[in-house]
């Protein structure tokens, strides 16, 4: 049973899942837009409104608690360029995911995670 476990595991160890969340952050602040699996959407939405949330203010500390969660100097750089500047008056409900469909391989549900 996994009472009162929260978050998903994706089928992966810890010290996966974490470069993967990671990998997808990054890729979401680069592009401002992916298309990955709902599953995996759905995992990191919270993860990447935390880290948005985080870089509102820009001092010295957020940057190195970012630089701590993502581990790229230069995605670190692009999110503290257009987070203060598009999200100061918004209080939240950064991203959002649009379901495509399943995938022609194996059926998985994708879906598009966008910055809004």
């Amino acid at each position: 049973m996994r009472h009162r476990h929260a978050g998903k595991l994706l089928g992966r160890s810890y010290e996966h899942r974490k470069a993967l969340y990671r990998n997808l952050m990054i890729a979401l602040i680069e592009h401002r837009k992916i298309t990955t699996t709902l599953a995996k959407a759905k995992a990191v939405q919270p993860e990447m409104e935390k880290l948005i949330t985080l870089a509102r203010e820009d001092t010295p500390h957020t940057r190195r608690m970012a630089l701590s969660k993502l581990s790229s100097k230069d995605a670190m750089r692009k999110l503290f360029t257009f987070a203060p500047l598009d999200y100061a008056d918004r209080n939240g409900g950064y991203t959002r995911i649009t379901k495509l469909g399943p995938r022609l391989g194996d059926g998985a549900l994708m879906a598009v995670i966008e910055l809004i």
